[in-house]
């Protein structure tokens, strides 16, 4: 009885398989927003004003930043926790999979974060004349929240290794 209660909770970890396969759709989504934002300011870009424009790369740099996070967590989620991708003899291999445990992850998925947070209270700081002060400050702070939230991550993971 136990042995089969093991081979069937070992065989579970199949159940993650369509929730990977899931982000890849998040991901092809991702990238329709992406050039529809690219299709939808062509015809005004020349009318349109430097901080307009900085605004319109700054929002397709975080979905750029939240496409890179999803494959991250695709491909390494996958390997660590469903079954190695069977790449060998492939070119195209990504030099960092199969080098990233659940640890590394997690302080890339932090980073990443925290990356994507930076562009969102630049965004911010560039519309503070439309945007409340007491918005800016929850903004901030949410951000700092973020941050400190990393490092302590990165820190624990430092100190847990040695």
């Amino acid at each position: 009885m136990e042995n089969f209660i093991e081979k069937l909770m070992y065989a579970s970890r199949w159940i993650m398989a369509p929730i990977y396969l899931g982000l890849s759709l998040a991901l092809l989504a991702l990238g329709v927003k992406f050039f529809q934002e690219v299709f939808h300011i062509m015809p005004v870009i020349f009318s349109m004003k430097e901080v307009e424009l900085i605004l319109v790369v700054l929002s397709l740099i975080d979905i750029a930043l939240v496409g890179g996070l999803i494959v991250m967590v695709m491909f390494s989620g996958y390997e660590n926790f469903v079954s190695r991708l069977d790449l060998e003899g492939n070119d195209d291999k990504l030099s960092w999979l199969g080098k990233l445990d659940s640890g590394s992850l997690k302080n890339k998925v932090a980073a990443s974060i925290v990356a994507i947070s930076s562009i969102h209270l630049l965004k911010v700081f560039m519309n503070t004349e439309i945007i409340a002060n007491d918005k800016i400050m929850w903004y901030l702070l949410i951000h700092i929240t973020f941050v400190l939230s990393a490092f302590a991550m990165g820190y624990l993971d430092k100190v847990l290794r040695k």
